[in-house]
């Protein structure tokens, strides 16, 4: 492991599936939660750091402040973790949805952000012209080569995700400008303070449809309804997203698929072979 310098002591705490993470006390006193990976991927930490910033930038919801980025870690302030009632879950569904209103410059991303890549996949990040085609290009069609490649999707499973490719101009509904997007919104990446208020973590943000972090909320553990509640009394969204959440929920199936195997794969299928056509 590497820690910034001068820390005082390091206790091992949870803190995801691919980095080791610590509570540290640093050189001037102050606790620090620090993520660190031997084979942490140049700019990876940077990216977050940016993208922790960019999410929190609107004023709308928090994040924790960056305290000190290196290419073998980042340290973030300690936060005192409590539990989302119902008063957070409403701050969450309006907090994301002005967040996700301060918007993007395109659809994808630039910098460090799209150096990095998206996920733990790697995938690509660099703009595209429009949602259908960053939505195709940048993260179906390439989880559907990996998982061709990696013989983890069947060749009918891989040529229905290609299909679905062709024909997304059609399926993503009415264009809307790129919304501001965390990326990877599970309820794993939602926490709550002490006081029960919202804080945003683990970002993996680029600009795109604002339908795909609230589709992949509610896969993984969304904390309430009143969150998706109160993101439409703030912000609706557009006609026919109902029969859109499992289009959108077809990205993180697809990453878990290729990640941990199981029922994923199957879950990804049905739904490609359902909006193949």
């Amino acid at each position: 492991m590497t820690l910034p310098p001068g820390v005082g002591r390091a206790l091992r705490v949870a803190g995801g599936d691919i980095n080791e993470a610590y509570r540290v006390t640093l050189a001037d006193g102050v606790d620090a939660f620090v993520k660190t990976r031997a084979d942490a991927q140049a700019g990876e930490y940077a990216a977050e750091a940016a993208a922790l910033g960019w999410l929190a930038a609107p004023g709308a919801l928090r994040t924790p402040r960056v305290i000190d980025v290196d290419e073998r870690y980042l340290a973030l302030e300690w936060i005192e973790r409590g539990t989302l009632g119902e008063a957070g879950a409403e701050e969450l569904g309006r907090g994301l949805a002005a967040t996700h209103d301060a918007g993007a410059e395109e659809f994808g991303a630039r910098g460090s952000v799209a150096t990095a890549g998206f996920g733990s996949l790697r995938l690509p990040n660099e703009p595209t012209a429009d949602w259908a085609s960053f939505y195709g290009e940048r993260r179906l069609a390439p989880l559907a080569r990996i998982g061709a490649e990696r013989g983890v999707l069947s060749a009918a499973g891989a040529s229905a995700v290609e299909r679905v490719c062709a024909r997304l101009a059609d399926l993503v509904g009415s264009p809307e400008p790129p919304s501001r997007l965390h990326g990877d919104l599970w309820a794993g990446n939602v926490m709550a303070d002490r006081d029960g208020r919202p804080w945003l973590i683990d970002p993996s943000s680029y600009g795109g449809d604002r339908e795909i972090d609230l589709a992949m909320l509610r896969l993984f553990g969304a904390p309430s309804r009143r969150v998706f509640d109160a993101y439409h009394e703030h912000t609706p969204l557009a006609a026919g997203w109902q029969d859109r959440v499992e289009l959108y929920q077809l990205l993180p199936l697809l990453v878990h698929a290729l990640l941990f195997g199981g029922s994923y794969v199957a879950r990804a299928e049905r739904i490609a072979r359902r909006y193949a056509g």
